[in-house]
């Protein structure tokens, strides 16, 4: 590698965590981010770079093209699979994890840029031009002109992709409290409730309009469930599951990981209200994704 060639590897390290986040909430997925930093590294490295003076703010264009090209093609592959009337697609996107008490600072700095599952849920909703615009806008004040390019529209026209985005994420994305200890108490509530088949336990922590996403890979087994009674119902029937689950840091937020044998089978996320009641859950049990997640940070 010459002396430029090297130089230039630095400077893409230096930014590499900056372009995984931006992937990241792009597409909601942690091997799909990686494997779009990695493209933007070696178009990059293609590329003329004379005269780029922003190398941060080019490389962020890099990436975001190379993920809306992702994007597209899975909703390509998803209008194909799906050949089913009157279904809403559920999506739950790869949780970040970590340890509730954790002393990691490298975990911590990862956790703490990560957002909610809950508002990842809702951006797997929006069309692949219209994420973009939101991501790069409204979480890293990319400014219109230069999103403008990526979309192939005009930048009065980028801006509205990325209003009418924010529109429905106000409307279907919850105001969660940010209380990380009530937090704690309310999941820690739900496990010994769960552990106790403690139905009326598990009602009075929803919200009387809770809404549970469950996404396990295949139509058969994913769900959208309404309501405080169906979803204590659903949490009731895997009572047997309570005994495996710990409690940790899921997208910066106490939830839950199901763990069997040092390995994850499930991870539920919450949404709460400001006065602490639960208003969603969300669960991963997809085994093609699931065996992905790290937990050796668990005890064994």
């Amino acid at each position: 590698m010459d002396e430029a060639a090297e130089h230039f590897a630095q400077r893409f390290e230096e930014h590499r965590g900056h372009l995984r986040a931006v992937s990241y909430r792009m597409l909601g997925s942690l091997s799909e981010a990686e494997d779009a930093v990695q493209e933007a590294w070696l178009r990059a490295g293609r590329a003329d770079r004379t005269g780029v003076e922003n190398l941060g703010g080019w490389l962020t264009t890099i990436v975001a093209r190379v993920c809306l090209n992702m994007l597209r093609s899975r909703g390509t592959r998803r209008e194909a699979a799906l050949d089913v009337q009157d279904y809403e697609y559920v999506r739950v996107p790869d949780p970040v994890l970590g340890p509730v008490d954790a002393a990691d600072p490298e975990q911590e700095a990862l956790l703490a840029d990560s957002v909610g599952l809950a508002l990842m849920v809702v951006l797997e909703t929006l069309a692949p031009a219209e994420r973009l615009a939101f991501v790069l806008h409204d979480m890293f004040a990319v400014p219109f002109d230069d999103i403008a390019p990526i979309v192939d529209k005009t930048p009065a026209a980028a801006r509205q992709l990325a209003s009418r985005a924010r529109r429905r994420v106000r409307g279907r994305a919850p105001s969660p409290s940010t209380d990380r200890a009530r937090q704690r108490e309310v999941v820690e509530a739900f496990i010994a409730a769960a552990r106790g088949g403690d139905f009326e336990a598990l009602l009075a922590l929803l919200d009387p309009d809770v809404v549970l996403r469950a996404d396990a890979g295949g139509l058969p087994t994913t769900k959208l469930v309404r309501g405080a009674r169906k979803v204590a119902e659903q949490a009731h029937s895997f009572r047997r599951f309570a005994p495996l689950n710990r409690v940790v840091l899921v997208n910066g937020m106490p939830g839950i990981v199901g763990v069997s044998e040092g390995r994850a089978f499930s991870v539920l996320s919450f949404t709460l209200s400001p006065n602490g009641t639960i208003t969603e859950l969300t669960i991963l049990a997809d085994p093609a994704r699931i065996p992905t997640l790290d937990v050796s940070f668990l005890p064994g």
